[in-house]
């Protein structure tokens, strides 16, 4: 049986492989990532670099770029879904993007939403954010970025179940796209953990989503979300 249990940070620093064209921002997050305690298991210009990284160094995460060599498009939403698809342990990706690109980041997760991440270029700068996003995603979590969540919530669409959501249910699914745990969203709303389960609980219930393990419903939850942006 292919085991598919995310890494334990607990036990080994989490292995990052990274696919950046660009030198300075490449040599850049290496220097970031093991200064936040990260072990990097190589570094590629391309998709067949990564390919073979990925292949010899069974990096935990992958760090990349939407936009790769040669043709700078979709290269690099391409390689994640081909990673993505590969049998053995779980691999999870992290994409990154110059801009808001809401199309990309639903295609990568429109198959499965565990493990995957999507987070503006804008971000790096943060370290802390960027080393929270790849535990999350190395997890078997979710990290998607705010910036991504404020448009797809502005958004116009036909009526749907997101609809029936209150304004903080809405803010509350919003924060459980970036990945947030029940206490994070406490903490970050200013109000009770047993009050965001009640939203929570709420949310699962206007989506039409049976009773099952909540980090399965989260990620429903979550992937319904984008699917009606």
């Amino acid at each position: 049986m292919t085991d598919t249990r995310p890494p334990d940070p607990e036990r080994r620093p989490i292995r990052v492989a990274i696919a950046e064209d660009s030198v300075l921002l490449r040599e850049g997050l290496v220097r970031l990532l093991v200064e936040a305690g990260f072990e990097v298991a190589g570094t590629a210009t391309d998709a067949a670099g990564l390919e073979a990284i990925v292949e010899n160094a069974a990096p935990d995460v992958v760090l990349l770029d939407i936009r790769m060599p040669p043709t700078h498009t979709d290269e690099g939403i391409r390689l994640a879904s081909a990673i993505r698809a590969r049998p053995g342990p779980r691999v999870g990706v992290l994409l990154l993007s110059q801009y808001v690109e809401a199309a990309y980041a639903y295609q990568l997760i429109e198959s499965e939403a565990a493990g995957v991440g999507y987070l503006l270029k804008d971000r790096l700068s943060d370290v802390g954010e960027l080393a929270d996003a790849i535990r999350r995603v190395a997890g078997g979590g979710t990290a998607i970025d705010r910036s991504l969540i404020a448009q797809l919530l502005r958004r116009p669409r036909e009526r749907n179940p997101l609809d029936e959501l209150t304004e903080r249910e809405r803010e509350v699914l919003g924060l459980m796209g970036e990945g947030r745990s029940n206490q994070a969203i406490a903490d970050r709303l200013f109000v009770t953990p047993r009050t965001v389960e009640t939203h929570v609980a709420n949310i699962f219930g206007k989506l039409g989503l049976e009773p099952e393990p909540d980090d399965h419903r989260r990620v429903l939850a979550v992937l319904t979300w984008l699917r009606g942006r």
